[in-house]
């Protein structure tokens, strides 16, 4: 009988997505998996299920570091938890815009690196279609409300329209690039979807704001000389931040659960 190793997992982020991971580790709702602590840049307290350390102090401790906290993160700490012996699982894919980075979370070791799909589905298939050819045409759609679109970069021509907007309003269009730079917390499906074709330039997307869409909406479109693809999906915003779907963190724990060896799963 083979016994699975129980991997000694940290959490960075104590917000929308942090808080759904860490309870359910912390209930052992994972099998294979034990929250060991926790790293966020605010006193979490009584709070927090499992001790509050440094970073340092996490690499120390864990096996498997989970980022939950922000593009940021992922740039300014990925390469030292791979190379530190630890493996980590990515939750901002956003941050894979940087084909440096990329290559380096690819590259660097002896930790090994993970990307959750997060909010949308398909991507295991676009990759198992990538390795027939290149996709000619690949087309991602996102729509939310627009006050969870909203940055410091937009004129004040664009707020008014997308503030007074009775209908659909298109914020930006580019490729997965260019994207999900400028929505750092709303279009990480954006690199995500990249990452399953393995082209950021290949990849055009539109980021709509509609005041109807009470349901965060991703439309990918995919089509090549051997198919075509087309997956759609619908989420309820996470109450606590609307920018991000509510299904995220859940997204999150099941990939956790495929690197922890749980049986049963869809890989």
């Amino acid at each position: 009988m083979t016994t699975v190793k129980t991997r000694h997992v940290g959490l960075i982020g104590w917000g929308a997505i942090g808080r759904v991971v860490g309870t359910a580790l912390a209930r052992r709702q994972v099998p294979g998996a034990e929250l060991v602590c926790l790293v966020d840049n605010r006193p979490l307290g009584e709070a927090a299920p499992a001790p509050q350390v440094s970073f340092e102090e996490a690499l120390e401790r864990c096996d498997l570091i989970i980022e939950a906290a922000g593009q940021g993160v992922v740039r300014a700490r990925g390469e030292q938890v791979l190379a530190s012996g630890t493996d980590l699982l990515v939750a901002s894919t956003g941050a894979l815009t940087d084909d440096a980075l990329t290559k380096r979370l690819l590259t660097t070791g002896p930790g090994r690196v993970y990307f959750t799909g997060g909010a949308v589905g398909g991507l295991d298939l676009l990759q198992a279609v990538r390795s027939l050819g290149p996709l000619d045409d690949v087309r991602l759609t996102t729509t939310k409300l627009p006050a969870t679109l909203e940055q410091p970069w937009m004129d004040d021509e664009l707020l008014t329209r997308m503030r007074t907007a009775t209908g659909p309003v298109e914020v930006m269009s580019g490729t997965a690039r260019e994207v999900p730079v400028k929505f750092p917390r709303s279009t990480n499906v954006a690199a995500s979807v990249a990452l399953a074709v393995g082209d950021l330039d290949a990849v055009r997307v539109r980021v709509v704001a509609d005041p109807a869409a009470h349901h965060t909406r991703h439309s990918i479109e995919a089509h090549g000389a051997h198919g075509s693809y087309r997956f759609e999906v619908a989420h309820l915003p996470d109450p606590g931040n609307p920018a991000t779907s509510q299904v995220v963190p859940y997204a999150v724990l099941r990939s956790l659960g495929a690197i922890a060896g749980r049986t049963g799963q869809i890989l």
